[in-house]
């Protein structure tokens, strides 16, 4: 028999927000933290970056915990634009360089 319930599905509860931001470093080209910060744009603000050393191109993400996939696969596409290297991930990624042509 077909069930006629006229009840919509419950949604499911958010998750509490994260009492922390994850971390991660990344060093690019001097010249190209512009083209980092509007491929981040471009992605849903997935994070906010601050420049820690602009000299080296030390960048440090702030992103929420719940987003490291996509976060991870984000530092993967990006590195096909341009020359990228995850210096420091707390949260267990390994080291990643991509360079393009």
């Amino acid at each position: 028999m077909k069930n006629t319930s006229r009840r919509k599905p419950r949604k499911r509860a958010c998750p509490p927000p994260p009492l922390h931001s994850a971390r991660t470093y990344v060093r690019v080209e001097p010249s190209k933290i512009g083209l980092f910060r509007f491929l981040l744009e471009a992605h849903d603000n997935l994070g906010v970056f601050t420049v820690t050393n602009r000299f080296t191109g030390i960048l440090q993400l702030r992103y929420s915990p719940h987003m490291r996939r996509e976060m991870r696969s984000f530092l993967d596409a990006a590195a096909t634009e341009m020359a990228l290297e995850v210096v420091l991930d707390p949260g267990g990624a390994t080291a990643r360089t991509g360079r393009k042509g």
